[in-house]
Formats: C-alpha cells, sequence, structure tokens
C-alpha cells in the first residue's frame, strides 16, 4: 500500500485508509429435515438467510452467534462446531467484502420476545423449500452453507484460539 512521503522529523501517515473487511457471524441448524431461517427486509427486498450479523466490539465469535441467533430467531443457539469461513464480495467492481463464520448448532425452544427490526419470521424450511426461494436468498452464501452443512463439513470449536478469542 502507497505510503506518505516524509521529507524530515515527521510523523508516519498512511496516505491511504486500511481495508477491512465486515466480519460477521451466522448458525445452521436442522431439525426434524428443515432448516432455521431466517425471513428478512434488505436493500427493499425481502430475502431469507441464516440467522447472521456482523460480531460487535469486545465479543466473541461464540458470544456473536449466539446473540444474533437469539435476535432474529428468539431460539437459544448451541455452537457445536464451526463448518467454515466464507467470503464474499457483492459486487466485485466495489470494496465491500463480507467474512462470515458459519457455526453448526442446535437450538432450544423459541422464547417469546420480539425479533430485530429488519426481520419479519424465523421459519423451518425443507432443503427442496430452500431450492424453490432461491432467488429470494439474500446471497449465493445461504444455499452454498446448507449444501455444505448436508455434505457434513465441520471443525471443532476449539480450532477457534481460546486465548485471542
Amino acid at each position: 500500500m502507497p505510503r506518505a512521503l516524509l521529507t524530515g522529523g515527521e510523523t508516519p501517515k498512511l496516505a491511504e485508509t486500511v481495508w477491512k473487511p465486515h466480519t460477521t457471524v451466522a448458525s445452521i441448524c436442522e431439525r426434524d429435515g428443515k432448516y432455521l431461517l431466517v425471513k428478512e427486509r434488505a436493500a427493499g427486498r425481502v430475502v431469507y438467510n441464516q440467522p447472521a450479523g456482523h460480531l460487535d466490539p469486545g465479543e466473541t465469535l461464540i458470544e456473536a452467534v449466539i446473540r444474533e441467533t437469539m435476535e432474529e430467531t428468539r431460539y437459544p443457539f448451541t455452537p457445536r462446531s464451526l463448518q467454515g469461513i466464507y467470503r464474499y464480495r457483492p459486487d466485485p467492481k466495489a470494496d465491500k467484502t463480507y467474512l462470515r463464520f458459519l457455526f453448526r448448532g442446535d437450538v432450544g425452544d423459541r422464547i417469546d420476545g420480539e425479533l430485530d427490526r429488519d426481520i419479519i419470521a424465523a421459519e423451518w424450511l425443507s432443503y427442496e423449500e430452500v431450492l424453490s426461494c432461491s432467488a429470494q436468498h439474500r446471497s449465493p452464501m445461504v444455499l452454498q452453507c446448507i449444501d455444505d452443512f448436508r455434505d457434513g463439513r465441520g471443525y471443532p470449536l476449539d480450532v477457534i484460539s481460546q486465548v485471542f478469542a
């Protein structure tokens, strides 16, 4: 990355800002052959996505996925493994990139309460239903994550450092 030229005695400064991807977490759960998805409003559309959201300052990835799943579905989520890390660029000409940490896990009984502002509903869909609404997926990651789940991909949670979580 280009740096500013120094003429002497100056504090070095980057000539450009440092690019940073958006760090997100998501959960994937299967129950009786159906997958937990959220129906939400995004960019003026109604779309389907895994329960997902941004990592907040001071949170671990595990804390974030538990919080996001609860906020978007009202189901308490217990992560069992890290399924994978996904990189998504919605527009290859733009600088926006998302790094998604997807966790496989289980949910408990639904707890009463309000869903996040843009969430319409939490729904359990069969694989066939997921395929039939693919034009409404928030991104291509929705189906890819389910396909990877069906293939049994995943890593133990201890693949994430507990010291630097």
